[in-house]
Parts: C-alpha cells; sequence; structure tokens
C-alpha cells in the first residue's frame, strides 16, 4: 500500500463533497479499464437496477485491484461515466461499503449519452498507486 496524502480543500479552491480535489502517493501506477455490471460470466447484472449495478461494478473493480496487488485504499482517482445524473446516490452508496468517507480519492462525473450496451446504466474506472 502507498502512502496517499489528500488535500481535500486547496487554498482558493471550493470545498469538496464526495471527493477528495488532490491525491498524491509515490510507487506503482495501476489502471482499471471502465468496469460494467457484468458478472464473472460476463452476464448482464441489475438490468434497470442502478444500486445493484453499482454494487456489481464495484465489486468488479475490487477484484481488478486485487489482481494488482492493491485494495481501495490505493484508489487515487475514480471517474463515473453514467447515463442519467440520478444514479449518482446508488454510486456513492456503493462506494461507501468500500471506501471510507475520510478516505474519498480525486473522483469526475460524466453523463454520457449511452455505454457499449444499452443495458448498462453506469461505467467506472480507477486509477491506484501501490507502494515500492
Amino acid at each position: 500500500m502507498s502512502e496517499l496524502t489528500r488535500i481535500p480543500a486547496p487554498d482558493g479552491v471550493a470545498p469538496a463533497t464526495a471527493y477528495t480535489h488532490v491525491v498524491m502517493g509515490t510507487g506503482r501506477f495501476v489502471a482499471i479499464s471502465g468496469q460494467l455490471a457484468l458478472d464473472e460470466d460476463g452476464k448482464p447484472v441489475g438490468e434497470d437496477d442502478p444500486a445493484a449495478q453499482a454494487h456489481q461494478v464495484f465489486e468488479n473493480l475490487r477484484r481488478c485491484l486485487a489482481a494488482a496487488g492493491a485494495t481501495f485504499d490505493d484508489v487515487v482517482k475514480l471517474t463515473y461515466f453514467v447515463t442519467d445524473m440520478a444514479y449518482m446516490p446508488a454510486i456513492r452508496a456503493a462506494r461507501a461499503t468500500h471506501i471510507p468517507d475520510d478516505r474519498l480519492p480525486a473522483a469526475s462525473a460524466v453523463q454520457v449519452a449511452a455505454l457499449v450496451r444499452p443495458e448498462f446504466l453506469m461505467e467506472i474506472e480507477a486509477f491506484a498507486v501501490i507502494g515500492e
């Protein structure tokens, strides 16, 4: 695990809500591709259910991080791609089961017209830094 430094509100920048403005670390950089609500057999999970999809996406992120020798403690940035911003509360609830509020990474949320298939409501990618 890398020692991460978080700066939630740099001087002159409005305080962040539900993310941290700056996260710094030293070590190996890990990029996790955008994860979708697919189970281990490649079947969609939670059609029309943002909470079920968010739960599956975070589980997939956890597994990808573990494959790289990382955990959510190492995540420095999450990017949320959603087809409707109304899904963000479900995403935040799923995130809270993996990342406590005092360890939030930097984040961006982007509403998109569509994802790779119409049943997907969200896709989330992660960047992490693992200690050397």
